[in-house]
């Protein structure tokens, strides 16, 4: 599939945000097909003269399977945490071989259609929002519990958590006073959810 195959599939989705990883040879050129609001493109190399076989992908899965990539310990590993644990991974690959790198990874999610090798979540470049969105979390692979009082509190808790997350990809386009009321009542009822739960818990 090219670049218009996948923007014809992407304006057929109801959600605002996506996230593409393409983890093949060559695909730095996607970024530049891709790139929209709303987006996370992520491309093995950065550019299509980058065509040797790549070691991204299998980094990139071990980083959203596994806990090492989690920087910040939160139990969630975002796209810019599994972005910069799998770069460092190849090269270190590479080193360890004693190789010059074949495949630079980059990252765009600020819609200019330009990759950055580095983003972070501070300046003007790529990094904001991938520091923000996670496919899933430890929290939420783990059993819930058996209580059907502690089961929907749970529920509760976790949508409380996403509807956190949503809003924070908002902000930049939200009036400040705005987002400043609507986060801190979401985190206040958040915080009494997780207070109920706690007490259910200590109850039982």
């Amino acid at each position: 599939m090219s670049g218009a195959d996948f923007n014809t599939q992407f304006r057929k989705l109801p959600t605002k945000q996506i996230v593409f990883v393409d983890t093949t040879s060559a695909s730095g050129p996607m970024i530049n097909d891709l790139s929209a609001p709303g987006r996370v493109i992520i491309t093995a190399t950065r550019n299509g003269a980058e065509n040797f076989s790549t070691l991204f992908g299998g980094y990139f899965v071990d980083a959203l399977t596994g806990e090492e990539a989690d920087a910040d310990k939160n139990r969630r590993v975002t796209m810019l945490e599994a972005f910069q644990f799998a770069k460092a991974a190849v090269q270190r690959a590479y080193d360890k071989e004693g190789l010059l790198a074949t495949e630079h990874a980059v990252l765009d999610d600020n819609g200019d259609r330009t990759g950055s090798p580095d983003p972070s979540t501070t300046g003007q470049a790529d990094g904001k929002v991938a520091s923000l969105l996670a496919i899933g979390s430890a929290a939420d692979a783990a059993s819930l519990p058996a209580d059907p009082k502690l089961h929907a509190l749970v529920l509760e808790q976790r949508d409380m958590e996403h509807r956190v997350e949503s809003l924070r990809l908002l902000k930049e386009s939200m009036d400040p006073a705005k987002y400043q009321s609507e986060l801190e009542k979401l985190v206040t009822d958040l915080a009494l959810k997780t207070r109920e739960i706690r007490n259910l818990e200590g109850a039982k």
